[in-house]
């Protein structure tokens, strides 16, 4: 069991992200989830992330405020205690269109690791 305390939590900087804080929770040290790790979002009014897609699925739970997803000419709004799973290729945009940051918990799997040849 590995218990992590919030304030040791590690920023991290995710790719084509703009007006955010993110923080790892959980994952990529020893002991910790084997095959996913967890982030934590804190969107800026204005912040979001996309478009983009990613070659493995993605969950995104929001904890307070609101954040708009766009994706296949759709848009939802998801506020505190949606949640929404992200296919494999998916394309999608996200942006927190209000004026309260958004928190968000993000459940990502560790990339695959290289055959051994």
């Amino acid at each position: 069991m590995l218990i992590k305390r919030f304030q040791d939590a590690k920023p991290y900087d995710a790719p084509n992200h703009w007006g955010v804080s993110g923080l790892r929770l959980q994952g990529f040290e020893d002991g910790g989830p084997t095959n996913q790790w967890i982030g934590y979002s804190q969107f800026l009014p204005g912040g979001g992330a996309g478009p983009d897609q990613t070659p493995f699925e993605k969950v995104y739970v929001v904890l307070e405020g609101e954040m708009t997803l766009e994706w296949d000419d759709r848009t939802e709004v998801l506020r505190a205690m949606d949640s929404c799973t992200i296919p494999p290729g998916q394309q999608r945009r996200i942006e927190n269109r209000s004026n309260h940051v958004c928190k968000m918990l993000v459940v990502v799997p560790y990339p695959p690791k290289p055959k051994s040849e």
